[in-house]
């Protein structure tokens, strides 16, 4: 069997000194370590069957006191007999249900249990483990295992909650240390039995716990004594010393209410004795101060009483003290001014004159001064006032906002020189300074303050008076001015001019394309200042560059502002008319020669030609210049450019004759095929024709080798695409090609979709117009050809006829300049439609085309006739400002209602002077519904066609009208419904697609209209109303939050009212949803918390905070001594030991700062018991890691043990001793130092070989033989 023994300092000291004094005398140098003997250092355990001297004198040597280590795992052993066995079927052990419960067991708790059987058919169970999962296995094994018995325990049901423990703590760990179920009734159940099940061992252990427990708590004690609350002062004593005097005397602690709450009990806890002790005192003291105590009582003005108490009611205290009379003060919310003193007669005089004194020691003056005179006397930076309370620092000075009144209060004296000096101030203020109030539109406020308050600021400066202008919040237009009488006539007067000019003022809307913008104002607005220089009186706003608006707005004189629009609108043609743009493309390697030494070239080139030129930057691949200004001088600037790039390079430029067709096929997907030539032959620019312009000319441009290299793998590829795709072309006259295709691509699709092949017809601008063009596979090109010959061979047979059509519908057929016969001969192949002439009165219509075509002109002719025949003539009057709505953007609404209902629609000649007169007297589209509407020819539209589909027609135009209706909207809600810079009104807008107008606020109009399609302008509506609705919800919530509670709460709480981080303050927030404030540092009200909210949450989060106050206030706070060297311990890495510790314990924890004088004072805050039990807990904790530290000093001390003579740490002797470098620690008579041995060598291999390697052993040594 293995020990291990803990050499302390001590001991080995006293072993080493004791052999020396044997053995070694006078052998080393006083200056020299002493080096000890391998046995002295490493003396022989004792051996079993030694006689008893031998082992006390190892023992003695070894030290008296040997530390068992503590292994973080251990082992427990207990057995179950086999009739408390729950499971005894024995035929499949380990496999059965206790096996079952083992591994469950295991999984819950992080333990390792083993199973045995006993001969006894009892079974053995080991668990292993950490001590708390042991513990909670051992439970669950007994519970589960073992048949359970149960009994009761009776004790005082007052002790039933010492059993329980905090947070029933005490109760969990019994149950796991006696593996048992402890059942305690509940505080309401009148029984004191607690039900014990488990183990009957078990239950014994448990019962036997519980027993102790009471019997502890009947040798403790609690009194509550009831005394008159007068008589309290007099146990607890001035600054409550008495009371603290008794309860270290009787060691009883004893608890007095404070005088604010309205008990009259005191408790007194401790042991039996020290609590009767206690209480026989304090009766005592009651018996005796009120068998010779009497009162009397004096009434003192309410507002002197805040002197008599006195800060934290330390004037009380004194006058107690001094002359043991107590005061006793009514509430301060209370409206009583009586005062009575109780003490013994002959101190009652004293104790008055010391009341009065106090009461007469500061006195309140209050001197009338006017409102407005108030800043003037403190002046500026509180310049004025400071001086006088720097000469009077004792005078509190409080000014009044709204009131004509200012408060003094301080010491008689100093307050009547303050007084005077204040009224002095003011009677030279009222002789200098003068005020005048003058009403202006508050619509004008910001114009007279001007931008960052320029013009304001000059008029205070120039008249050496201040302006008051309000807030916009506040909607008044009383604007104030105070200051020297003269100033004050001039500033007003200018302030009046302002604003007569302001209304002469009149606004315009130009519509400039926002991409101008940046150009009319310049670069550092250095432009538009010119435009603002030349028209000073006018104002020009630009939008915002983040919205897309168009709007620049102009304000100034009527006749200034139109000569400053006109000047813009002159800027603005020009900049159209300069931003035509051209694209050329310039080798890379030539850029720099372009824009030449120090850019002299292109600037050049941008002076003559008048341009601005733009190049890609240097790590562009770019190869584009941009060339912006007039067209003309734009193509004159990129012939010079291209002129340099030729002379500088042997530039050549071919072109080659690839089909058009080809082309796409050529370039190929996004052009990577006519890249990759361009890149294969060095940087060549090839140019295909535009689209559909019918070109078969390819533009190559570049170094002459290079342009026909890229020439020749052009044509291959072209050739290339030609082989792979078989192409066959077809004659057709054009007048064909729309037949062929058919309406809406009916028959060319049919081809097409049976052939599989392409078939391509040429576009307007072709040359070869008859040619069509077929693409894709031989055998489908082939019979796609086929199918088109046959279709044009029948279209080839001209036939003639003719039918016959009424004289008056021949008009719709010529009319237009022809349109609709040119529309028949479009569509029917060709088709010649001729018509008698004007005047034979003939009725006969000849058709000549091809048969198929003919015929199918027929048929459509006759369908228009018959239309015709039906047709009717249907008048709709629709002012004429809605026309254009109606229309819509390039008449897109008409053309639709024509088309869907085979229509015509005649809109009537404009009549602008009409439109001039009505303009007016009309808003948003709105007529007036008490003029009478005349129509006139202007306002008539007509519809002809069926007399059905004229009709749906008109109801299509009539829906189209747009209507204006009011929504009553409360004109406070106007500007939450436009929103931050209108993005609220302009959703609505585009949602519902309609215009909405917000009056002006000047106004103060309670409508908004809306105008736009009756149908639109209903959902508009409807969604206005739904926004009302939310906003009026918002306003009213908004009103039920507002509701504010101040309450006082002494600033030293504060701290913890707002907790770690805020967690505490925010819990309250989040839970009672209120806003809390608490005072900021420069208030002078620092003990002032606002609550604001709904007002039942504000009154609950009010009532948490004064509980949470009262909690503070019964908080006490002690110190406690601990060895500073277990400090870091008890708080742990980053302070979660102790942060636990504070939770589990609820008390605040305070550690000396470093250098502290003090280092191992501790202060514990809180609950009375709770700090009891953290300090005890302290305490434990520290006596634990003392042990730790005692032996970590005794190994340091172990492993560099002092030298013989005091020296230092050098454990071996020689010259350098004192400043060479350590030897480590060095023994003599070492077994390795024998002769015939060596030490082992650490760096040789064969002493110290890597594992798996085998080494035979050279020699034995006294180590013993080597294993490998």
């Amino acid at each position: 069997m293995s020990s291990v023994a803990v050499l302390t300092p001590e001991s080995f000291a006293e072993h080493r000194s004791g052999l020396k004094d044997q053995e070694i005398t006078g052998c080393i140098p006083e200056d020299e370590a002493y080096i000890p003997t391998y046995l002295e250092a490493f003396p022989p355990l004792p051996e079993k069957g030694a006689p008893g001297e031998k082992a006390g004198e190892q023992a003695s040597a070894w030290g008296s006191k040997i530390r068992p280590i503590k292994a973080s795992i251990i082992t427990q052993v207990f057995h179950v007999p086999l009739e408390e066995r729950r499971y005894k079927d024995n035929s499949q052990f380990g496999e059965g249900e206790e096996a079952k419960v083992c591994l469950d067991i295991m999984q819950r708790t992080g333990a390792h249990i083993e199973l045995s059987l006993a001969k006894d058919q009892g079974l053995s169970i080991m668990v292993t483990g950490k001590l708390d999962s042991v513990m909670k296995a051992r439970k669950e094994i007994v519970a589960r295992l073992q048949t359970q018995a149960s009994a009761t325990v009776t004790i005082p049901k007052e002790h039933h909650r010492f059993v329980i423990g905090k947070n029933g703590e005490k109760l969990q760990e019994l149950e796991l240390k006696t593996a048992t179920k402890i059942a305690i009734p509940r505080p309401d159940d009148p029984s004191a039995n607690i039900r014990i099940t488990g183990t009957k061992e078990g239950i014994e252990k448990a019962r036997h716990e519980i027993l102790l427990i009471s019997a502890e708590q009947d040798k403790r004690a609690v009194e509550r004594l009831s005394l008159e609350k007068a008589f309290h002062p007099f146990i607890a004593g001035p600054h409550n010393r008495l009371v603290q005097e008794l309860s270290l005397e009787t060691g009883a602690r004893i608890s007095i209410p404070p005088p604010s709450l309205p008990k009259d009990e005191i408790v007194i806890t401790g042991e039996k004795e020290a609590v009767a002790l206690a209480l026989c005192r304090i009766r005592a003291i009651y018996e005796d101060k009120k068998r010779k105590t009497t009162t009397i009582s004096v009434e003192v003005k309410k507002s002197q009483h805040k002197y008599i108490i006195g800060p934290k009611g330390n004037t009380l205290q004194e006058i107690l003290e001094t002359t043991g009379v107590s005061v006793e003060m009514p509430p301060l919310d209370s409206g009583s001014e009586t005062i009575i003193l109780r003490g013994e007669p002959d101190k009652l005089g004293p104790a008055l004159t010391q009341v009065y004194a106090k009461a007469k020691s500061v006195m309140v003056v209050e001197v009338t001064a006017p409102a407005w005179l108030h800043r003037f006397i403190i002046g500026k930076k509180g310049q004025n006032i400071g001086r006088i309370t720097q000469q009077l620092p004792r005078v509190h000075i409080e000014f009044t906002d709204g009131e004509e009144r200012i408060s003094l209060e301080g010491p008689t004296e100093e307050v009547e020189q303050a007084q005077a000096q204040i009224q002095e101030i003011i009677k030279d203020l009222l002789v200098r300074m003068d005020y005048t109030e003058v009403v202006i539109d508050q619509r004008f406020h910001r114009h007279l303050i001007g931008k960052n308050g320029a013009n304001i600021n000059r008029i205070k400066e120039q008249y050496k008076v201040l302006v008051r202008i309000p807030q916009d919040s506040e909607r008044s237009g009383l604007v104030r001015i105070e200051g020297d009488p003269k100033g004050v006539q001039l500033a007003c007067r200018e302030l009046i001019e302002m604003v007569q000019r302001m209304e002469n003022e009149r606004t315009k809307d130009l519509i400039v394309e926002q991409k101008f913008h940046r150009t009319i104002i310049g670069q550092k607005g250095e432009k538009i200042k010119e435009v603002r220089d030349k028209f000073p009186e006018v104002i020009i706003n630009f939008p915002d560059p983040s919205q897309k608006n168009d709007v620049v707005q102009l304000r100034g004189p009527k006749n200034e502002v139109e000569k400053c629009a006109k000047f813009l609108q002159k800027i603005i043609a020009d900049l159209i008319e300069n931003s035509f743009l051209l694209s050329v493309p310039i080798f890379k390697q030539f850029h720099k020669n372009i824009i030449g030494k120090g850019g002299a070239n292109i600037k050049k080139i941008r002076e003559e030609t008048n341009t601005k030129i733009d190049l890609p930057t240097e790590n562009s691949n770019s190869e584009m210049i941009i060339i912006t200004g007039k067209k003309s001088n734009c193509e004159a600037a990129r012939d010079r450019i291209l002129a340099i790039q030729r002379e500088l390079a042997n530039i050549k430029e071919t072109e080659v004759a690839i089909p058009a067709k080809l082309h796409n096929s050529l370039i190929g997907s996004k052009g990577c095929l006519v890249r990759s030539i361009m890149e294969d032959c060095g940087g060549v620019h090839i140019h295909f024709p535009s689209e559909g312009s019918g070109s078969d000319k390819v533009t190559i441009r570049g170094p002459v080798g290079e342009v026909e290299k890229a020439k020749k793998q052009l044509l291959q590829l072209a050739e290339e695409k030609q082989v792979n795709n078989f192409t066959a072309e077809l004659q057709a006259k054009p007048e064909y090609h729309k037949f062929l295709i058919g309406r809406g691509g009916a028959n060319i699709r049919r081809v097409r979709d049976k052939t599989g092949a392409r078939i391509i017809f040429p576009s307007p601008d072709d040359t070869e117009q008859e040619l069509i063009t077929i693409v894709g596979k031989e055998e489908a090109v082939r019979q796609a050809q086929k199918e088109l010959e046959s279709l044009v061979k029948n279209l080839d047979d001209v036939v003639e006829d003719s039918m016959v059509v009424d004289v008056r519908h021949h008009r719709h057929f010529v009319c237009r300049r022809g349109q609709v016969l040119r529309e028949l001969a479009e569509e029917y192949g060709g088709v010649a439609v001729s018509f008698p002439r004007t005047g034979a009165n003939s009725q006969r219509v000849t058709l000549k085309g091809a048969k198929d075509c003919v015929e199918a002109a027929k048929k459509r002719i006759q369908e228009i006739i018959e239309d015709l025949e039906s047709q009717v003539n249907v008048e709709v009057i629709i002012p004429q400002r809605f026309h254009r709505a109606i229309m819509g953007p390039k008449g897109c609404r008409i053309q639709y209602i024509t088309r869907e209902h085979e229509v015509q629609i005649k809109f009537p000649e404009r009549d602008d002077s009409a439109a001039g007169q009505e303009a007016p007297s009309q808003e948003n589209g709105e007529v007036s519904p008490e003029a009478e509407f005349v129509p006139r020819k202007c306002d008539i539209i007509t519809i002809a066609g069926r007399a059905e589909k004229c009709e749906l027609a008109k109801a299509a135009l009539l829906a189209l009208v747009p209507i204006t209706e009011d929504v009553e909207v409360s004109y406070e809600l106007h500007r939450y419904i436009i929103g931050q810079k209108g993005s609220g009104i302009r959703k609505m807008m585009e949602e519902y697609e309609v215009n909405i107008w917000v009056p002006q606020p000047e106004k103060q109009l309670d409508v908004i209209k809306v105008t736009g399609l009756v149908a639109n302008v209903e959902r508009a509506k409807q969604g206005l109303l739904e926004r009302v609705k939310e906003l009026q919800a918002e306003q009213e919530d908004r009103a039920l939050r507002s509701f504010k509670v101040t309450m006082s709460v002494e600033p030293k709480f504060h701290p913890k009212i707002i907790g770690r981080k805020g967690a505490v303050i925010s819990q309250i927030r989040k839970d009672h949803d209120v806003s809390i404030q608490f005072p900021d540092k420069g208030d002078e009200q620092q003990d002032l918390i606002v609550i604001s909210g709904y007002e039942r949450n504000v009154e609950e989060a009010r009532q948490a905070i004064q509980q949470l106050v009262a909690e503070l206030q019964e908080m006490v706070s002690h110190d406690v001594h601990l060895d500073p060297r277990t400090h870091a311990r008890i708080i742990g890495a980053r302070g979660k030991a102790i942060r636990k510790l504070m939770e589990e314990f609820k008390v605040d924890i305070r550690f000396p700062q470093p250098g502290s004088g003090e280092p191992d004072k501790v202060t514990v805050m809180g609950l009375p018991e709770t700090v009891d039990n953290a300090i005890d807990h302290l305490l434990n904790l520290e006596e634990e890691y003392m042990l730790s530290v005692t032996e970590t000093e005794t190994l340091a001390a172990y492993m560099k043990p002092p030298s013989r003579y005091g020296g230092g740490g050098g454990a071996g002797g020689g010259d350098d001793s004192s400043g060479g470098p350590a030897k480590g620690f060095v023994v003599r008579d070492a077994p390795w130092n024998a002769a015939g041995n060596k030490a082992p060598d650490m760096s040789s291999a064969e002493d110290f070989p890597t594992f798996g390697t085998g080494v035979a052993p050279k020699q034995a040594s006294v180590w013993g033989p080597k294993k490998f």
